[in-house]
């Protein structure tokens, strides 16, 4: 087998080449890839190939062409396979090299990664969450402009009353060339919404595993699709610790001796999922009495953001125990106040 190690670039690439059998270093080059040099090269290897890269910006014309051609592509953890090289210099030749040799002695950190269909359902989820962003944004312009006229309406400034009372304002020209030219970019965006809405909608409840997760309050189907195609298989967590380190929840830290130190969360995760979690707390704790306890209790003593985001990390590890063990909110509590009891006594037993 020959084995590729790859520094890749948006234009161009490093590679270094090597025999399986014999560890001898057969080439060192670099590819064009405008030109056409990169697929001309791949395209004329024969027998069994295998490409590692580091984990970088999508390369999904990389990995169409590799999988055309039967050969293998892995991909590898960059923080992993910076952290196996002690030398200061880098250059592309050192970077290729070291994935080289990363593959040739059976160390290279690989990671999961989604299929073709389940990554072109992540650009769906993208999308919607992109627009969402700037109708957000929109929203936000729209309230500056009618608090500045002495009109607060909050949420029912965008009703059809609230509409018309925002127009009716009397503003000077600019002013209102901005508000009408506002209110046309956020019509324009309400359309194709609904329509992403609704295709997550389809595509979730086409998903058992999504369904189950929909059952705990304050969990929708933008927020079930997420999570499910950011973890991929939940086998590959062995527990709920390495979820929330998965997707940035877990708090940083700096430990030395018998003194630890906490920080702020990692953020090392699906910037996507983790703000949705995040926006999931405020209908969860409305619903959920537990959730709503512990929210209070941690908004009383850190405040409201912090709270915030731990009951995010505890919604993470819930969906988490949910998938694993095949178990609907109403099962799932029904074992946490088992739990519970059980515990409550064995301790008044002990007493």
């Amino acid at each position: 087998m020959l084995i590729i190690g790859c520094d890749l670039h948006s234009r161009y690439q490093q590679i270094a080449m090597a025999d399986d059998r014999t560890a001898e270093l057969l080439l060192e080059r670099r590819l064009d890839h405008e030109s056409g040099e990169a697929h001309a090269f791949y395209r004329a290897l024969q027998g069994q190939v295998r490409v590692g890269i580091e984990a970088t910006r999508p390369v999904h014309w990389f990995e169409r062409l590799l999988g055309e051609l039967g050969h293998e592509l892995w991909i590898g953890d960059s923080s992993r396979i910076r952290a196996s090289e002690v030398r200061k210099q880098k250059t592309d030749q050192r970077d290729a090299a070291l994935i080289l040799d990363l593959l040739l002695a059976k160390r290279f950190p690989r990671i999961w990664a989604p299929a073709p269909a389940e990554r072109d359902l992540r650009q769906l989820l993208w999308h919607r969450h992109k627009l969402v962003r700037m109708r957000t944004m929109l929203r936000n312009q729209l309230h500056s402009l009618a608090m500045s006229q002495g009109l607060c309406r909050k949420q029912k400034l965008f009703t059809k009353k609230g509409r018309a009372e925002l127009q009716s304002l009397s503003l000077a020209p600019w002013a209102s060339r901005r508000r009408e030219e506002l209110l046309k970019l956020l019509t324009q965006l309400e359309s194709p919404i609904c329509e992403l809405d609704q295709a997550v909608l389809e595509e979730a409840q086409r998903r058992d595993d999504a369904v189950r997760l929909m059952t705990h309050p304050g969990i929708g189907p933008v927020n079930a699709l997420a999570f499910l195609l950011s973890i991929g298989p939940v086998t590959r967590f062995a527990g709920s610790r390495k979820i929330a380190s998965y997707l940035g929840l877990n708090p940083t830290e700096e430990s030395s001796g018998d003194r630890r130190r906490l920080g702020a969360i990692s953020k090392q995760g699906n910037t996507m999922v983790r703000w949705l979690l995040i926006e999931a707390v405020q209908h969860a704790v409305r619903q959920d009495p537990v959730l709503r306890q512990d929210y209070q209790r941690l908004k009383f003593r850190r405040g409201h953001a912090v709270a915030k985001v731990a009951i995010a990390r505890k919604l993470a590890v819930r969906m988490y125990w949910m998938l694993r063990s095949g178990a609907d909110y109403a099962q799932l509590v029904r074992r946490q106040d088992s739990s519970r009891a059980t515990l409550m006594n064995v301790s008044s037993s002990t007493l």
